[in-house]
């Protein structure tokens, strides 16, 4: 699933090309990705129809086109979702599930989406916490490490608090927004965590080493125009990103480690699977007693 670099990207992409413009005709191919627009297809569009994009905006993995008519256009790429800016009138991308003209520059943009796990709704926007708005249905959300709204410390004190392993709190969107399993990966192996370390147990000292090391891994990326493992993770002009070439952890299993040669394991995680050094990110006793009584049963 994309995380903030992709979405960052696609964002950029959509404030070059889109804000400004006026929305044109509006085409629901597929009801599945406008299926979280309760009011259906026909209002979807008919809100869009008309109205022009004043800025583009992100929270995490979400990003949204803010409308003038103080609602916004919330998309989440889900798997596979894709915004693309095309000529109008080109030829249909095989899976275009929706349509959204941009007649004064001859283009419309796009959403494409093989899977069908993205979505794109209309929504209204809320006042967010420390300035600026927020679509209602993200409000709950925490801001990602990039904005400079986030609160270091009370992001440590909230880490430190809870019962769960690292790597879970990483991901967990109500803590901090936009880490996913790629990068949370590679911000654990700079910081030689492993991803089952309690949170309890961490110095505040760590957290804020681990949350410089996040923030680095995710700029490197953004600067790479984020990760593409297969041609679905694209910027609105369809081009890749390039920073799977410096992944340290992620997808590099039994690979050397670049700091100390042990191969990288690949262990399962939350259905799927999280990569580590067994030599410089040591798995804690409890866990790994833990993991061998399993085994045994």
């Amino acid at each position: 699933m994309p995380e903030l670099p992709e979405v960052e990207v696609v964002r950029a992409g959509l404030e070059r090309w889109v804000v400004g413009r006026a929305l044109g005709p509006v085409e629901v191919l597929h009801p599945r990705s406008v299926r979280r627009h309760a009011a259906g297809a026909a209002d979807f569009a008919d809100r869009l129809a008309g109205r022009t994009a004043v800025s583009a905006d992100r929270r995490g993995k979400y990003m949204w086109l803010t409308l003038d008519s103080g609602e916004a256009l919330l998309a989440h790429l889900g798997m596979s979702g894709q915004l693309l800016v095309q000529p109008e009138g080109g030829p249909a991308e095989r899976h275009l599930r929706i349509r959204l003209g941009l007649p004064s520059d001859g283009r419309e943009l796009r959403f494409v989406d093989q899977r069908t796990f993205g979505h794109l709704m209309v929504a209204p926007l809320v006042p967010a916490a420390g300035g600026g708005a927020l679509p209602d249905v993200i409000a709950h959300i925490a801001a990602d490490p990039m904005d400079p709204l986030f609160d270091d410390e009370a992001f440590t004190a909230a880490l430190r608090r809870r019962r769960t392993e690292i790597k879970r709190a990483l991901l967990d969107q109500s803590l901090i927004s936009g880490v996913g399993n790629i990068y949370a990966d590679e911000a654990l192996w700079r910081t030689r965590l492993h991803w089952a370390r309690p949170t309890s147990g961490l110095r505040p000292a760590q957290v804020a080493e681990l949350l410089g090391h996040v923030r680095a891994v995710l700029t490197e990326a953004l600067a790479e125009g984020g990760t593409s493992f297969d041609s679905l993770y694209v910027n609105v002009n369809g081009e890749s990103g390039y920073f799977e070439r410096g992944l340290k952890a992620y997808g590099r299993e039994d690979e050397p480690c670049e700091r100390c040669g042990t191969p990288i394991r690949r262990e399962a995680f939350m259905n799927r699977s999280s990569y580590s050094c067994p030599r410089c990110q040591p798995r804690p006793r409890g866990a790994a007693a833990g993991a061998r009584a399993a085994a045994r049963r």
